[in-house]
């Protein structure tokens, strides 16, 4: 006779969210914002693309956590290599030795990432590989005879992390400017290639691609011989899904080779399968000289980044020259072990190729909501998708962010059953596992969302 089993009894709700009101700090939220914000809720379980909360509650994971799960929710197989691994040795000095978690993830990611990107530096997130990837850049610079190369290029409307020097590259002002500048010293930003609202008022192709060009216009300006590199993400995600034209990266690493300034290229969001390659990259040839990678590295199950670098970069730290920067976590073996067999979920299922797939279907879906009066854009590749919102067609005048609108849009869509991050760009980053039906059915939640909206606020 089998032993009986104890009823799970559910913990109490109204406790909990006293509880979390009062001693948890909820990430970009006021203090008290589990009490107060009917947008935040309490998760509690995952499976696949679903994600399930204390009411007992389903949702499509539109935003796949934050831009992360890919690999999709419930992953037993990850968890349990984290376990084995923590059981036999957890953690290892990340100065003065290594683990062989370390030695096989920095080994597959090696023949994984675009062209010859063979060396990683491992650290927790995203952010402190932008970080990582700042200081290495200007380290390069240092030890091959040209000190005054520190000066970082990043473009208005991106994003590479909240910490220091990542928020100072990240094209933010306008968010981050009332609280904590001054800014690191010497980062300058250009032009987004956002063609939907181009700065230059132009149209591609007549534009001949005015906003790469605009970079090294600035790089001239500053002197070549003070700029050390140039980041960017290969498609803005949290800043609005831009897809830049065709052309664009050939022009801007031809820019970057002609004046001896690194390319950084920033896959935190788009790497691991988002836009239906492994890497965003892929998508032009483009090989960065060094690239930040984070989130899908692990599919959320441990927290873990990576930057890599080219050859030709870990030349000038040969011999003395050793790296002045260590992070307490990087290389942490039991997260190198989860990141393994996040990587194996993914040959073997052909996650990448899922995306590939479901993301046209997306893409599809969302075309067809342009009768919306309110959808100005709908663009994105892969599973990586954004519908641009506009109050009017002609003027593409946005909606305020905090405004009615876009409250009841968001509201309306977590009602029924799509968690996204709502604002004048609509992101859709589901889990890369997706199924057909759950794709259709984000598509569907939209367009009865903009329509409860268009008519209550009199668009039509």
């Amino acid at each position: 006779m089998s032993e009986a089993v104890e009823p799970v009894i559910p913990p109490n709700e109204n406790a909990l969210k006293a509880a979390g009101a009062e001693h948890l700090f909820i990430h970009a939220s006021p203090y008290r914002a589990l009490a107060n914000d009917s947008d935040k809720r309490i998760l509690v379980e995952g499976r696949g693309a679903i994600v399930t909360d204390i009411e007992g509650k389903e949702y499509i994971d539109g935003l796949a956590g934050l831009w992360l799960v890919n690999a999709g929710h419930g992953r037993k197989e990850i968890a349990d290599a984290f376990a084995r691994q923590a059981a036999t040795l957890a953690y290892a000095s990340s100065t003065q030795a290594t683990t062989i978690p370390a030695i096989e993830l920095a080994t597959r990611l090696a023949e994984i990432t675009p062209g010859d990107q063979t060396t990683a530096f491992f650290c927790s997130g995203g952010s402190e590989a932008v970080e990582s990837a700042i200081k290495i850049a200007r380290q390069f610079h240092y030890f091959n005879g040209e000190p005054k190369r520190s000066k970082i290029i990043g473009r208005r409307g991106s994003y590479h992390g909240a910490t220091y020097g990542a928020m100072s590259v990240s094209g933010t002002r306008p968010s981050s400017e009332p609280y904590h500048s001054p800014f690191m010293h010497g980062v300058l930003h250009a032009s987004p290639p956002y063609c939907y609202r181009c700065d230059f008022r132009q149209s591609y192709p007549a534009c001949d691609l005015l906003c790469a060009d605009q970079i090294e216009q600035i790089i001239n300006y500053e002197n070549p011989k003070t700029v050390a590199a140039v980041i960017a993400e290969p498609i803005s995600a949290s800043g609005g899904i831009v897809v830049p034209p065709d052309g664009y990266w050939t022009r801007l690493r031809e820019i970057c080779d002609r004046h001896g300034v690194l390319l950084i290229t920033d896959e935190v969001i788009n790497g691991f399968g988002r836009t239906g390659r492994m890497f965003a990259s892929e998508h032009w040839d483009l090989v960065g000289d060094i690239m930040t990678t984070a989130k899908g590295l692990s599919s959320g199950y441990a927290p873990i980044g990576a930057v890599m670098c080219r050859p030709h970069v870990m030349a000038a730290f040969e011999g003395e020259n050793k790296l002045a920067h260590l992070l307490t976590f990087g290389g942490h073996a039991a997260a190198c072990a989860a990141a393994l067999a996040n990587l194996e979920i993914f040959d073997r299922e052909d996650l990448v190729g899922n995306a590939q797939r479901m993301g046209v279907r997306l893409r599809k879906g969302l075309e067809g909501l342009s009768s919306h009066p309110c959808v100005g854009d709908v663009r994105g590749l892969g599973l990586l998708a954004g519908v641009e919102l506009i109050k009017d067609r002609d003027s593409k005048e946005k909606f305020a962010e905090d405004g009615p609108e876009l409250t009841m849009l968001g509201e309306g869509l977590a009602q029924r059953g799509l968690l996204t991050r709502m604002g004048s760009v609509l992101p859709l980053s589901p889990p890369l596992c997706i199924t057909p039906e759950q794709v259709d059915r984000m598509v569907a939640i939209i367009d009865d969302g903009l329509t409860e909206m268009e008519a209550a606020h009199g668009f039509g």
